[in-house]
């Protein structure tokens, strides 16, 4: 069963909202799923998690949006159809998860 993780910072405006379209899109894909949320704290750990900024949306052990950013603990934001955000879009986060999923299994 793969495992699910939001990666955020303390302060984060974007966590509760990136946690409800997490669980919203994991639903929607039929995976009855629990998100476990990690509070990264330091520049270290965030080298060790290969962390490129909050929120960050882990499945199997890997983000559904890899970056060639250094690892920092900062805010991150997604291209949108509307520019950037704080957020993914919905259909975004999903084809994310849905290639993710894809390659965990081949």
């Amino acid at each position: 069963m793969t495992n699910y993780e939001l990666h955020i910072i303390a302060d984060c405006p974007n966590s509760g909202p990136a946690l409800e379209l997490y669980r919203s899109v994991l639903a929607e894909e039929g995976r009855d799923a629990e998100v476990n949320v990690r509070e990264v704290t330091s520049e270290d750990e965030a080298r060790e998690l290969g962390f490129h900024g909050s929120p960050s949306f882990i499945a199997g052990g890997r983000d559904v949006f890899p970056s060639n950013a250094e690892p920092a603990v900062t805010c991150r934001v997604y291209p949108t159809e509307h520019g950037m955000a704080g957020l993914p879009s919905v259909d975004s986060l999903r084809a994310a998860v849905r290639r993710n999923q894809e390659s965990i299994h081949h």
